[in-house]
């Protein structure tokens, strides 16, 4: 999306007309409705993740001041709706706030350049930056701002930690609790933002098979403040170092360096890496032949977007793109059909027929959740037993760095309701912003005649 125009008269457009110095107040709260009407409801613009933009104009909005203020709320607001811009296009909620924003910035004769706001919604990552400590403090330690928690301000609400899980043929767990079966074939980007990067390489299981598995990651720890220096982790089937990429365990030279470290748990089979400037924690294990992922990460480092960066391909935040995605209820269907009528030699391609998988799996996950049924899909599709430790040890990561004992155990019908009732509240949502738009098209029309 190109940056709002600069016009030399403001020209009414329909559902947001403006006339005059009258008609600031209105058009403001026009948008306010909008920006409201999209946080309640957010299935609107889930897809294409405006429902954030929207909510924290509203928010710097919400008490009018001065006019640079104004100006400066809405080019932060039109910098996080150009973000949005290459999942967003064709939805409605999206294009109504574009066009909003180029007639409040012409009616307020805002500049396309200048300071811009941040939402009182939010809290800075992390805390500005300290005076080095004295020689004689424990350099191990480091200063506070290397130190997630620490540099939280007092009487702040606690962090907010998230899960995202990686194994399997494979499987995906968001952070967000959404629990998809992929090929992701290739190269694929689990996380991006200011302050690491990971990325995935999969390769089929089974030549000729969809189902694929991770042979390399790759992550990268930005370099931060007097805090780590930029560090590469990087791994590959039999080779799970316990070291950065130049051999070194922390963060480098700096004085916050030990925040960032990586400990061999079992050599070449478990190593983790705390990052504890950033606040997360990060567990990679090699089962048989390919490796697991895992990661608890605050909720506002997941959200640490990098200005102009397209969000919508990193599997952890946003899952499988459609096409990637492989639905194992219907295959496990079939594999269950083949052998009710005697088919078993389909069914036992790879060593096992439904029930013997699924006697296996149960042996490590009594209990029958997607964990487990990701369990009998590897088993069928690959006839790789250790799919099965995979399973068990993706789930023991999770009661790790899970932080809702809760939501440790995801169920094929919660699943499948979430994603009926997410349909259904789409639906509905958008009848009622047709609706909202079709009222205030008359509404603006009316006074204009």
């Amino acid at each position: 999306m190109q940056s709002p125009r600069e016009r030399s008269e403001v020209r009414p457009r329909a559902g947001w007309m403006v006339m005059g110095k009258r008609g600031r107040p209105s058009a403001l709260e026009v948008c306010r409705v909008l920006a409201v009407f999209l946080t309640l409801f957010p299935s609107v613009s889930l897809q294409c993740k405006i429902l954030k933009c929207n909510s924290e104009f509203w928010a710097s909005t919400s008490n009018s001041g001065p006019e640079e203020e104004v100006c400066a709320a809405l080019r932060t607001y039109n910098s996080c709706v150009r973000r949005t811009a290459r999942t967003c296009r064709g939805d409605l909620a999206y294009h109504s706030a574009q066009h909003g924003i180029e007639d409040l910035m012409s009616q307020h004769n805002c500049s396309k350049e200048g300071p811009t706001s941040q939402s009182r919604t939010r809290t800075p990552l992390p805390s500005p930056p300290r005076p080095s400590l004295p020689d004689s403090q424990e350099r191990s330690d480091g200063p506070e701002v290397c130190h997630y928690e620490r540099s939280i301000p007092r009487n702040t609400a606690p962090p907010n930690y998230t899960h995202c899980g990686f194994f399997g043929d494979p499987h995906l767990r968001t952070f967000g609790d959404d629990f998809q079966t992929c090929k992701v074939e290739g190269a694929w980007p689990l996380i991006h933002n200011r302050y690491l990067s990971v990325q995935v390489t999969n390769t089929p299981v089974v030549p000729g098979s969809v189902a694929t598995a991770t042979s390399k990651l790759t992550i990268i720890f930005k370099n931060f403040q007097e805090c780590v220096d930029q560090k590469m982790y990087h791994a590959e089937t039999d080779e799970l170092p316990a070291a950065f990429a130049d051999g070194s365990k922390n963060g480098g030279e700096r004085h916050g360096a030990n925040t960032l470290r990586v400990v061999e748990k079992v050599p070449g089979q478990h190593v983790e890496i705390e990052a504890k400037y950033i606040g997360t924690t990060i567990v990679i294990r090699q089962v048989g032949r390919y490796l697991t992922f895992a990661v608890r990460m605050p909720e506002e480092v997941v959200n640490s977007v990098e200005e102009g960066d397209n969000q919508d391909l990193y599997l952890c935040l946003h899952g499988c793109p459609a096409n990637q995605r492989i639905d194992f209820r219907n295959f496990r269907a079939r594999a269950a059909e083949a052998q009710s009528a005697g088919r078993t030699r389909s069914s036992s391609a790879h060593g096992f027929t439904y029930q013997s998988a699924k006697a296996k799996c149960k042996e490590r996950l009594p209990v029958e959740d997607l964990y487990f049924q990701s369990c009998v899909f590897d088993l069928l599709s690959s006839g790789d037993i250790n799919f099965t430790m995979a399973a068990y040890y993706a789930f023991e990561d999770v009661k790790m760095l899970h932080s809702n004992s809760k939501r440790y155990h995801i169920f094929e019908n919660d699943a499948f309701m979430s994603s009926a009732a997410q349909r259904g509240k789409s639906l509905f949502s958008l009848l009622l912003l047709n609706l909202l738009s079709l009222l205030l098209w008359i509404e603006c029309c009316t006074v204009h005649l």
